[in-house]
């Protein structure tokens, strides 16, 4: 297996774990307490990543693990909590999974990483697979939701785009501590001030913090981070779209939702724009036009030039 399809692979564990997050906080994490949610899910993440590689930042990176971590993490996470209060879970993930397109144009200006045209066509099949899988008769849009979901898929777009330019030799491991401390330490004194005490917590809500944190969080965004330093941002952006496909496969396999045909024809969409995407799928298409270029070019250089063609002559009557 090539070393571009490896990390495809390695980049594809965030958004599966991502997308089991929503079951997670459905079934066992407290609903009222969306700001500490996110902090619960943070910081104990930042903490164990440092404790695990012991690196601080140095230097400029003090300030950029702070601006990255309100953007990745701390804005981040309190934005998706409010689009999930406010949007069905449908209308947010559609928005959400916009983000490729959006990672694609960011890093034209930002990496000079000019946007391919098979990755484009994956990012509109991939968007158009999320839409038919999920977009159905959704009533009660608010418009702050909407803004808070946009908003969201922006800010984290900006700030994964900012981490690739930034960040090219940090430890992956260590940069996606800070970013993390620096999330839930901004998102910390919010809590406090709009939710006041912290949550208690039960058993059940303790392991779901547990997975949430160490999985979906601590180890997703170490595998992302992972992706975004050997892949383009327009490839890792559609890898994304696994998001919304785990939790629609999720709630077939636990919840025991019923999988209709309309939804299974937005997976193979979906599907079809990640492999369009791949850095393998278009180095396969380009050789296949350098091929069949040169040969073109080797038919036409066996016909020496100013060399009628042979003709055969005429038969002569008796």
């Amino acid at each position: 297996m090539e070393a571009t399809a490896r990390w495809s692979l390695v980049t594809a564990v965030a958004p599966i774990a991502w997308g089991t997050t929503y079951f997670v906080t459905q079934h066992y994490l407290p609903a009222d307490h969306p700001l500490y949610g996110a902090v619960f899910r943070a910081l104990p993440a930042g903490l164990v990543l440092l404790a695990l590689r012991r690196r601080r930042p140095h230097g400029a990176l003090w300030w950029k693990a702070l601006v990255l971590g309100t953007l990745n993490m701390g804005a981040f996470f309190a934005l998706v909590y409010m689009a999930a209060q406010l949007l069905p879970t449908s209308i947010a993930s559609t928005v959400m999974a916009t983000a490729p397109v959006v990672m694609m144009l960011l890093a034209w200006p930002l990496l000079a990483e000019r946007p391919q045209v098979l990755p484009a066509a994956g990012a509109v099949v991939g968007i158009a697979g999320v839409c038919v899988m999920l977009l159905t008769n959704a009533t009660g849009i608010d418009p702050l939701g909407v803004l808070a979901s946009v908003a969201a898929m922006t800010m984290s777009s900006i700030g994964f785009i900012l981490t690739k330019k930034w960040c090219p030799d940090v430890d992956v491991f260590a940069l996606t501590s800070w970013q993390l401390i620096a999330g839930g330490v901004v998102l910390l004194p919010v809590a406090v001030v709009v939710e006041g005490a912290p949550p208690a917590l039960d058993g059940g809500a303790v392991l779901g913090f547990v997975y949430i944190s160490g999985v979906a969080t601590a180890l997703a965004f170490s595998a992302w981070f992972a992706g975004l330093r050997h892949l383009s941002a327009g490839t890792v952006g559609l890898v994304g779209l696994l998001n919304p496909v785990t939790g629609v496969m999720l709630g077939t396999l636990v919840a025991g939702d019923t999988l209709t045909a309309r939804q299974g024809a937005g997976l193979v969409l979906v599907f079809l724009g990640v492999v369009l995407g791949q850095p393998g799928v278009t180095r396969a298409v380009r050789a296949r036009r350098a091929r069949r270029s040169a040969s073109a070019s080797a038919s036409a250089s066996a016909i020496p030039s100013g060399v009628p063609e042979s003709r055969p002559r005429p038969r002569q009557q008796a």
